[in-house]
């Protein structure tokens, strides 16, 4: 069975760990190295990226993860998550840090504040029919480098989901609107490495 970690240092980590146990991977949190040298691919959830950045540096994982993404490990971030694996924060916070992966530019909290949230049905490239869409105080991908496939955007052109080689990241929350498809598309990139 693959066994696909999701970093545990903050956000919404169970909701990952049950969609991916729902969709058939062995789901574990990750939270030391040695979490991270047993997996496969790694998810990176939604919740504070500024906190994610300082919990890493703190727990002493942030370089491993960072060299792991490098070395081409399957990665899947959602919402602040795709801020971790940004190669640019156009907005950080002082100190914030990326693990890098995906060679794009993003903005935090591009929609606005948590009163701003909203819900929507979008077009997913690799995922048969639409997908619903939460988006809480979201991220957005205002620039794209070469290599970097646009797999979602909004009605108004706005990028909501990228892929580079096996790195993944959206700006929404599929795992707390029980949509389990792009986990499922995230586990197939993971078979497809291991295998």
């Amino acid at each position: 069975m693959t066994r696909i970690g999701v970093l545990a240092l903050q956000g919404d980590v169970r909701e990952h760990l049950e969609t991916l146990q729902a969709v058939g991977a062995d789901a574990i949190p990750v939270r030391t190295k040695g979490e991270l040298a047993s997996v496969d691919g790694l998810v990176i959830p939604g919740g504070e990226s500024t906190v994610i950045s300082k919990l890493a540096k703190t727990f002493e994982i942030f370089d491993a993860v960072a060299n792991r993404i490098a070395a081409g490990m399957p990665t899947f971030g959602t919402c602040a998550g795709l801020i971790m694996l940004a190669k640019d924060i156009l907005d950080s916070a002082s100190g914030q840090a990326s693990f890098g992966g995906l060679d794009v530019s993003v903005r935090r909290n591009a929609f606005g504040h948590q009163v701003d949230s909203f819900e929507t049905d979008l077009a997913f490239a690799g995922v048969d029919g639409l997908v619903h869409a939460a988006f809480i105080r979201a991220p957005i991908v205002e620039r794209i480098g070469e290599g970097v496939e646009v797999l979602a955007s909004l009605p108004n052109g706005r990028v909501v989901g990228v892929r580079q080689g096996n790195v993944v990241g959206i700006s929404f929350h599929p795992e707390i609107t029980g949509e389990k498809r792009i986990h499922e598309y995230f586990l197939g990139i993971v078979e497809s490495s291991v295998g």
